[in-house]
């Protein structure tokens, strides 16, 4: 895969980023064709779940959209809407600033397309896994520090869906090959390698690096806890699944606000068989009640599939045993999937 060329958005993003390594790790594996969102599957990732926006549906699905928090932290949030054939548009239509989400977001979040974006069409090319969105010129009035995470919170949106891996931009019926404000260059389909949240430790060298996506946790004004995931750009490796471990047990930016998800945890191994990652911990990850923290084994499963592929499972170990319940009685005794749902809002 080529790598981004993110030179030119060094002011928007703050931060220059040359993914030249482990693109692949950040895109799903999934190759079903359906456009409609899949059933969940393992766990719930669910956390403290937000207060009720809306009335009961009648007919309801789901569908996950990603909007900025009030730390600026570009965020998913999934959310029922009553069924629609137009998942992938409808989702865009809830990104929309006014639009259709309106009240439904948590407290802090707010929407990333600018108000008055009218998405003109949507055009899926299954076989590419592409698709192509064209927006209406309100979709260029936005302010030069929202650019990236437009393009973030578009791209994760979109490749939410199993049957897109790649977004292509256009307004007005013209293809973008670069963003009016801050001339991020579009002339490459947008994948997941974009990354999310980006962030480089201060010891990486551009150009050395892999990007791992890593899941942490955040809280708003009103105590909705919510995962949000973290592109960090690490030195070079080829275990990756090891590095993900390493990274969450290291834990997020101190400087950046987000709460750690594996405090104290220690690793004795990471190993992987076919689409099974066996992740080893000590008795450490486990508290007084010899439980382990329910959101921690839900940032590592989000964390490993993430980078994996959404077709991998996890086994969690402790001490080589499987036999490890969470703190929400959930058991984690077999290998599990990542969940359909994150940060999901319960009406």
């Amino acid at each position: 895969m080529k790598p981004y060329r993110w030179t030119r958005i060094a002011a928007a993003a703050g931060i220059v980023a040359l993914l030249t390594s482990g693109c692949s790790l950040l895109e799903s594996k999934d190759q079903s064709l359906q456009i409609d969102p899949p059933q969940t599957t393992g766990t719930d990732a669910v956390p403290t779940s937000a207060k009720a926006a809306s009335t009961a549906i009648a007919n309801p699905m789901q569908i996950t959209i990603y909007a900025k928090d009030e730390k600026g932290f570009v965020a998913p949030i999934a959310l029922q809407i009553e069924k629609t054939e137009s998942a992938a548009r409808k989702a865009l239509e809830y990104m929309v600033d006014g639009g259709a989400v309106q009240g439904q977001l948590p407290a802090g979040f707010t929407s990333l397309l600018p108000k008055g974006t009218e998405i003109r069409g949507i055009d899926i090319n299954k076989e590419q896994k592409l698709a192509t969105v064209d927006f209406s010129k309100m979709f260029t009035d936005y302010n030069l520090v929202d650019e990236r995470k437009i393009l973030e919170g578009l791209t994760w949106t979109l490749t939410n869906f199993p049957s897109v891996e790649k977004v292509q931009i256009r307004v007005e019926g013209k293809a973008l090959t670069e963003m009016p404000v801050g001339e991020t260059p579009l002339d490459e389909p947008l994948t997941r390698a974009l990354g999310i949240n980006l962030e480089k430790p201060d010891q990486v060298e551009y150009g050395q690096t892999t990007p791992v996506t890593l899941y942490f946790l955040n809280q708003n004004q009103e105590e909705f806890t919510y995962y949000v995931p973290v592109t960090r750009l690490i030195q070079r490796t080829d275990q990756v699944d090891e590095a993900v471990i390493e990274q969450l047990i290291a834990g997020p930016d101190q400087k950046k606000g987000l709460t750690a998800v594996l405090p104290g945890a220690q690793l004795l191994k990471v190993s992987r068989a076919d689409d099974v990652i066996t992740v080893n911990f000590t008795e450490t990850m486990l508290g007084a009640d010899k439980k382990a923290p329910a959101e921690a084994l839900k940032a590592v499963v989000l964390s490993l599939t993430e980078n994996a592929g959404a077709g991998s499972k996890v086994q969690i170990l402790v001490n080589g045993e499987a036999k490890v319940a969470a703190t929400d009685n959930q058991s984690y005794a077999k290998p599990v999937s990542r969940p359909a749902a994150v940060n999901q809002l319960k009406l």
